[in-house]
């Protein structure tokens, strides 16, 4: 076997993910030498990976997520949205409808970005990889993990590139991370070196997208760059059109525990003219679209449970989708990403004592809130499975009360939107301030103060 790297300051990270590239941007201010493995080879700019099915689906960045992302890689917003993304505060450029009307919309001061996850990505990967001690091996695949001959350290991993005539080769480092995503097979590599594997939650979900992209002209939706129409309890379907760069829009519609959403344009579009609000379908009902709808299938809410192991190799870590994968309509994935390489940022100022033990305590109270918030919401439908306790049954009581609020009371819906973009933690939506509006809003409603459905901002295509 081939020796690649010599051993002393080195770090690995398994995977290209947004997880592996945060994670290998935090390892490069400690390591002298950062190496990225990744089964693909990369496109072009822009062009959907084929490791990341998903990214042909749209994406949300939460603000949380933005804001981390813009400190690792100062003045990669602007340069987004140079390239054609959309930035702008969340209320006003961002058409939220829950539970029968629009959230009135405000200057809420949070911002948030309008991008592909193909150009994310990409200008993520492209900042990384023009740091001079990071490097990246294309088209190959991690065969398994090298040790001590106690097995209690890592020391580095075994490899073949994805070519011809490839033969295995070994690559040291002092660090080994893992963010492989979903697919991980750390769980049985921990295995095979005597420890446990983690424990796993699962939530089923049987979750499906269709997505579609369609030309956007400048009269559709000005000033908007998102429309989300949530789903509820006598109303299942639910979808998000999300304006990107090169003048498009992407439509994606999801399902629970069903048949999918139509993949042919006919039965894509009478989809969404059953939607709660009728917003999306007075856009795409004319709009040109680029290609045949897509489907992505994700069965299931995942959480593996590493802080929970009683031992547990040194130089080697698990984050990313390969820690929890979670929900994707709620766009957590890539913003807990974000906060676990902060996590993992402080526990390396710290030392390496430990390292696992604090990262995965870090990495699980990051999860914890994300899970709950996607698992909770969820379980508001009879038929997901799972635990129901009286707090859950309590908040989605609750959260129906508040966005009913939230549809004349523009501070009731930034006290939900700093929530779900992970700047607040859920219990601020209990203060005695919220509490009252949402109670007085309920009890007294104020019917010509709603905006409903937006029409008038929208600018509806009349056909």
């Amino acid at each position: 076997m081939k020796q690649q790297i010599p051993p002393g300051q080195q770090a690995i990270v398994i995977g290209a993910s947004m997880a592996g590239l945060l994670t290998a941007r935090v390892l490069a201010n400690h390591y002298e030498q950062v190496t990225l493995l990744e089964r693909d080879t990369f496109p072009a700019a822009g062009e959907n990976r084929k490791g990341v099915p998903q990214g042909r689906h749209a994406h949300g960045l939460l603000a949380s997520g933005l804001r981390i992302i813009e400190g690792h890689f100062p003045g990669l917003t602007g340069e987004l949205v140079s390239l054609g993304a959309d930035f702008g505060d969340i209320s006003q450029k961002v058409y939220w409808h829950f539970e029968g009307s629009q959230h009135q919309p405000t200057l809420c001061g949070i911002e948030g970005i309008a991008v592909s996850r193909p150009l994310l990505e990409a200008t993520i990967r492209r900042r990384l990889l023009a740091l001079p001690n990071v490097q990246v091996v294309e088209g190959c695949d991690v065969l398994g993990l090298l040790t001590t001959a106690d097995q209690r350290r890592v020391t580095g991993v075994q490899l073949i590139r994805r070519k011809a005539g490839s033969a295995a080769e070994s690559l040291t480092a002092d660090l080994i991370v893992d963010a492989s995503g979903r697919g991980s097979r750390s769980p049985a590599w921990l295995q095979g070196l005597g420890c446990e594997r983690p424990a796993e939650e699962t939530v089923k979900i049987g979750l499906t997208y269709t997505s579609c992209h369609y030309r956007r002209r400048p009269e559709q939706a000005p000033g908007i760059n998102v429309l989300f129409t949530d789903a509820t309890q006598d109303n299942r379907h639910m979808a998000a059109l999300l304006g990107q760069e090169g003048s498009r829009w992407i439509l994606t519609v999801s399902t629970f525990l069903g048949a999918p959403a139509p993949t042919d344009h006919a039965g894509l579009l009478e989809y969404t003219r059953r939607l709660n609000s009728p917003a999306i379908y007075d856009i795409i009902r004319n709009a040109e679209p680029l290609h045949e709808p897509l489907l992505y299938k994700m069965p299931s809410n995942l959480r593996r449970r590493c802080e929970r192991l009683a031992r547990f190799p040194q130089g080697y870590l698990i984050i990313g989708d390969a820690l929890c994968s979670f929900n994707p309509i709620y766009t957590q994935g890539m913003s807990v990403a974000a906060l676990e390489s902060v996590a993992l940022e402080e526990c390396l100022r710290q030392g390496e004592a430990q390292l696992a033990r604090r990262f995965f305590g870090q990495a699980s109270r990051i999860i914890d809130l994300a899970w709950r918030m996607a698992v909770d919401s969820d379980l508001r439908f009879p038929d997901i499975e799972g635990p129901r306790s009286l707090m859950t049954r309590f908040t989605n009581w609750y959260l129906v009360r508040l966005h009913r609020a939230a549809h004349q009371d523009a501070a009731v819906s930034v006290a939900f939107l700093k929530v779900i973009n992970m700047l607040e933690l859920p219990a601020s939506l209990m203060q005695p301030g919220i509490l009252w509006r949402v109670l007085r809003n309920n009890l007294h409603p104020r019917p010509g103060q709603l905006n409903a459905n937006r029409r008038d901002v929208l600018a509806v295509d009349p056909g």
